[in-house]
């Protein structure tokens, strides 16, 4: 498609979007994760002689949201590659590994490497985020303790669990249950789950689903330790982890400690320029920073965290900084889908109604549990559990704000024939 859409600008002889004189466009990427290499893919495809060069502190390219499937040993280091092994060569596309970049000279246009210059016209800033360790007594002093964000996470965790017989997490988010599933089918391994909150994913599910969930784990034979906060990390004289001391002042057992309580965007980058941050780099809807001719894109912008838009950003910013007007006309993240344990679960918009000016109508049967939050004829959230067929056109409505008649009284019937009419033609068209 981008290759179709290229030859058709191309041809455009009233408006060349890449100007063609002496010197090539100069792009400079930090990060190579889903914004960043979807990004340069992009500006590969629309600009054949630009020179991009690719700058990330890891060797490898990597889907962080895989790692857990490595821990599991479902899946390789290889196996999570989200590009072909040539994609660098063969895009012609400088990659500048295992290197940070520590700042960005903007009037310059120069990012400093630690050994060398990089100069730039257009600037983008994928650098991700990093786990956030929240301020617990003896988190950052003890051994066997990690976190789950690089692939050297995963091969320090690897290494160390063959010698573990009582595992502890800390964190019931997305990552702190993927890490859960991926250790429960280790032989002669003790998993506990800790978490404050009442029920486990409380961003994604509401208590009913994530209770689903909490009550196969433990037939699976993890041990579940809910809403209970965190006195201190239990270190023994050697400084290796030998438990978590609970609100409650009981202590669960462990030799080895994950925290997995959320990340940060990495901004440091930005420190000591005029690039807006606030808990993320501040883009407009063509991921502009508030500095020309810098882009930002994925998780350093501080968004939801989601794979669908980070790539939806590194494209978007790609056009941009090639001269071709783009924007981001999707902005809709509430949506998460989940399969732990075997169990399918979509959840989207707002599935926990903050007020009582919201109906919630739910069904549970053999298919599985279904759950609308509805106000003024409108589908502001939706939870389907086991059975989640349909959920592309509830992600349309809701996505959408489309008003359905006596929507209350007939949610679970409406289906595409509620979304036809018919032209003067006979022709049948949507009629959303």
């Amino acid at each position: 498609m981008l290759d179709k859409l290229f030859n058709k600008l191309s041809s455009n002889k009233e408006k060349n979007y890449i100007e063609i004189n002496s010197t090539p466009n100069k792009y400079v990427i930090l990060g190579a994760s889903a914004a960043g290499v979807n990004a340069a893919k992009t500006l590969r495809q629309l600009d054949p002689k630009g020179n991009i060069t690719l700058i990330s502190k890891d060797e490898k390219i990597y889907s962080r949201c895989m790692l857990h499937h490595v821990i599991s040993e479902h899946r390789s280091v290889e196996s999570i590659n989200f590009v072909d092994a040539d994609f660098m060569e063969k895009n012609n596309i400088k990659w500048i590994k295992n290197t940070e970049a520590k700042s960005i000279d903007t009037e310059s246009k120069i990012v400093n490497l630690e050994l060398e210059k990089i100069s730039y016209d257009k600037l983008l800033i994928a650098t991700g985020a990093k786990s956030f360790v929240p301020p617990i007594k003896n988190a950052k002093d003890g051994n066997k303790i990690y976190s789950l964000r690089d692939i050297e996470d995963v091969i320090y965790i690897k290494e160390k669990i063959k010698d573990s017989k009582k595992v502890a997490i800390i964190g019931a988010g997305l990552i702190g249950i993927d890490i859960l599933t991926s250790l429960l089918d280790k032989v002669n391994l003790e998993v506990s789950l800790i978490y404050p909150n009442e029920y486990i994913l409380d961003l994604q599910l509401d208590k009913y689903s994530a209770k689903v969930y909490e009550s196969k784990f433990i037939e699976l034979g993890a041990k579940l330790y809910s809403s209970l906060s965190v006195n201190q990390i239990v270190l023994d004289d050697n400084k290796n982890v030998k438990g978590v001391e609970l609100g409650d002042n009981s202590i669960v057992e462990c030799d080895l400690l994950i925290i997995a309580t959320g990340v940060r965007p990495n901004t440091e980058i930005v420190a000591n320029t005029n690039i807006e941050d606030n808990r993320g780099i501040v883009i407009n809807d063509k991921c502009e920073t508030t500095v020309k001719d810098i882009y930002a894109a994925g998780d350093v912008v501080g968004k939801n965290a989601i794979w669908p838009l980070a790539v939806k950003q590194g494209i978007v910013a790609a056009y941009n900084m090639a001269g071709v007007e783009k924007i981001i006309d999707d902005k809709f993240t509430f949506k998460n889908s989940m399969n732990f344990a075997g169990i399918p679960t979509v959840s989207l918009g707002i599935v926990i109604p903050p007020d009582d000016t919201y109906d919630v109508i739910t069904r549970c049967d053999k298919d599985g549990y279904k759950k609308f939050v509805i106000r003024d004829n409108v589908i502001t959230g939706f939870i389907a559990q086991g059975d989640i067929s349909y959920t592309g056109s509830i992600t349309y409505l809701i996505k959408h704000k489309v008003e359905i008649p006596n929507l209350r009284d007939r949610v679970f019937d409406i289906g595409y024939a509620d979304f036809f009419s018919m032209k003067e033609n006979g022709e049948f068209e949507y009629s959303i």
